[in-house]
């Protein structure tokens, strides 16, 4: 028997011909592409990021809550094709950190099957995928348990960039200072921004609003203050100048920007 095409394993050693096969099983598996899907408007995924959807056999998105399709399921409806395999993955609204273990080790099983037979995952996340998205936690846990998982990420548009293009300003001008706060759990660390930044975005503002506004007050910031609930979907609502609604009902998906400072301040600055 020839023996010229490998090598013999000695003492336990891989041999070249295993080696091999082993680089072949690698690059057998399909890929996880996240893709940052937009803050609504369908019209807002990138090429890139529609052409990859379009062609992975199989496409994963955050289950919605009470049997309703999620935002980014919402969003990609009308470019998917009917032979795609549709995946709803758990991810609970909590912070516990052994209950959110488990959903982003139970989602991670749920797409590798599909990735270990050569076919690739778009998983679809709102906004842009390295933003305070879902994907991370996904993409981090499949890759800790099946380390041979090829992973690559889309960007998107996120939220603030959305939001400042609704409301027709600049998100940042010149040398000007950007803080984004994901979630206030506790509106100390606005008082704590307002010192340094020039910009300030707050993120899932909703259940903290009558708080943030006393304290925009006491700072005489409201009338340089904006809110975008729903950026970019039909039902948009932009609040300018708000002096006169120290309480606002508002959902989940909104988001508030305050300027801090003008831009001919910083200017001065610099």
């Amino acid at each position: 028997m020839s023996h010229s095409n490998r090598t013999i394993a000695k003492d336990g050693l891989v041999t070249a011909a295993s080696a091999h096969s082993t680089k072949l099983a690698i690059a057998k598996t399909g890929t996880l592409y996240g893709i940052g899907v937009g803050t609504g408007d369908p019209e807002l995924l990138t090429l890139k990021g529609l052409r990859l959807l379009q062609q992975s056999p199989v496409v994963a998105f955050p289950a919605g809550i009470q049997g309703k399709p999620g935002m980014a399921e919402q969003i990609v409806a009308k470019w998917l094709q009917p032979h795609q395999v549709q995946l709803a993955l758990s991810f609970p609204y909590v912070q516990d950190a052994d209950v959110l273990n488990q959903a982003w080790g139970q989602a991670a099983e749920l797409v590798w099957p599909y990735l270990q037979q050569a076919q690739d995952v778009a998983f679809v996340s709102e906004g842009d995928i390295s933003f305070f998205s879902t994907f991370t936690y996904l993409a981090q846990t499949l890759q800790q348990q099946h380390p041979q998982a090829q992973v690559q990420a889309v960007p998107g548009i996120c939220s603030p960039l959305a939001a400042a293009a609704a409301l027709g300003i600049p998100l940042t001008m010149q040398a000007q200072r950007l803080a984004v706060l994901p979630a206030l759990y506790h509106v100390s660390e606005l008082e704590t921004v307002l010192q340094w930044a020039d910009v300030v975005v707050l993120m899932k503002v909703s259940s903290v609003y009558e708080q943030v506004w006393s304290i925009l007050q006491q700072h005489q910031l409201l009338s340089r203050s904006y809110v975008v609930e729903r950026a970019t979907l039909p039902e948009q609502v932009v609040y300018k100048n708000l002096s006169d609604r120290p309480t606002l009902k508002l959902s989940y998906f909104s988001l508030l920007i305050v300027q801090v400072a003008e831009p001919s301040v910083v200017a001065s600055r610099c």
